[in-house]
């Protein structure tokens, strides 16, 4: 008796994205292949354990053949070993590098360095994401980081020329990346209700406004190793800021500002009585962070500052998300009514900013 068979033979790698989820999020072989039975994979296919055990074991092989290649995504598009479609490359460059809010949370703003990365286990734990599944992320963190901060140009752009991502996750990791350079404090307690896109949604703002990159402006001299553009502060700017203290240091002009606020927003504020008592506290805040801002431990407590001395007294004071509004672009468009203010470019550059931040961290 003669049995037919029939047989395919093809050079494609194939790419089962259940399987590929599974190995990203840390699962030993044996735990991956517990999950997938308990998804119903069995019953559906008509598989034994045996088989959903080798494709399991098969697939996790491929994976890490590919890690290598995920490590640097433009080699991934040119190696002939594994016949991948583009749609499919595409898919594992931005899975690899997508992470979970709960983890970028815990360590952004800290220093991408060793002694960061023993703290993994206690992240691990907390977040119930396996202590893998932190190393790969906080490894992609650190990988990009190291790749772009000396890099001249756009540091979205920079990103996504080198690795291949989207341009949401591109922002996203360019985020990362300027709030690992400038250290800014997240992890206090006062902190914890804001999310991962609060801080990028700033540091988008700060990275478009406040760096050398947001000027255009580039080193005179051409040998000048100044190239991390989008990544650092422009300490210029910073050091101008200063400036800012005689809106609050010059009693006249402190009550001409308030006097010109209060009248156009008479009427149209439901706090006004609260603005109206809180209006130099609130004033005296948003400039003070300004002026600080030339001390490195300042600038990383930007957001601790913001939120002490604005949105603390402002929530306190039950002013609704409309009021805030309001009130921040009455606050910043009235000084260009003060005729012995003579910073009306420096003003707007820094609350331009800073009205968008608060904006954002300002959760009535």
């Amino acid at each position: 008796m003669t049995s037919e068979l029939d047989i395919f033979v093809g050079n494609t790698t194939l790419i089962d994205e259940d399987v590929y989820r599974l190995w990203l999020d840390g699962y030993s072989v044996n735990d991956a292949v517990a999950l997938r039975v308990r998804s119903g994979i069995l019953e559906q296919t008509g598989a034994t354990t045996g088989v959903l055990q080798s494709d399991t074991m098969d697939h996790y092989r491929t994976f890490h053949m590919l890690e290598r290649l995920l490590h640097a995504p433009p080699k991934l598009l040119h190696q002939l070993i594994f016949q991948i479609p583009p749609s499919r490359q595409a898919l594992l460059i931005e899975r690899y590098y997508t992470f979970d809010e709960a983890f970028v949370r815990e360590v952004l703003g800290k220093k991408l360095s060793k002694g960061t990365k023993k703290d993994l286990d206690d992240i691990s734990t907390k977040t119930g994401i396996t202590l893998k599944s932190c190393r790969r992320q906080f490894d992609n963190f650190k990988r990009v980081f190291k790749v772009v901060e000396e890099m001249r140009g756009s540091l979205v752009d920079n990103i996504q020329q080198h690795f291949l991502l989207s341009d949401r996750l591109a922002r996203d990791y360019a985020a990362i990346v300027f709030f690992a350079n400038n250290r800014f404090e997240t992890g206090k307690k006062k902190l914890q209700y804001l999310s991962f896109g609060d801080f990028a949604f700033c540091a988008e703002l700060m990275i478009q406004n406040w760096t050398l990159g947001a000027v255009g402006e580039a080193p005179t001299d051409p040998d000048s190793q100044m190239d991390d553009m989008d990544v650092d502060l422009d300490k210029e700017f910073l050091q101008d800021l200063k400036e800012l203290k005689v809106l609050v240091a010059d009693k006249d002009l402190l009550d001409l500002h308030k006097s010109l606020v209060c009248t156009a927003l008479r009427g149209k504020l439901g706090v006004f009585s609260e603005m109206e008592t809180n209006f130099k506290n609130l004033s005296r805040g948003l400039v003070n962070v300004a002026a600080k801002l030339t001390h490195n431990k300042d600038v990383r407590d930007l957001f601790v500052d913001l939120v002490e001395k604005f949105v603390e007294p402002c929530r306190s004071d039950h002013w609704p998300l409309s009021d805030v509004r309001l009130f921040l672009n009455q606050y910043s468009a009235s000084v260009h009514s003060l005729d012995g203010f003579r910073h009306q470019a420096l003003w707007d550059r820094y609350m331009g900013t800073l009205r968008g931040c608060l904006l954002r961290l300002y959760h009535d």
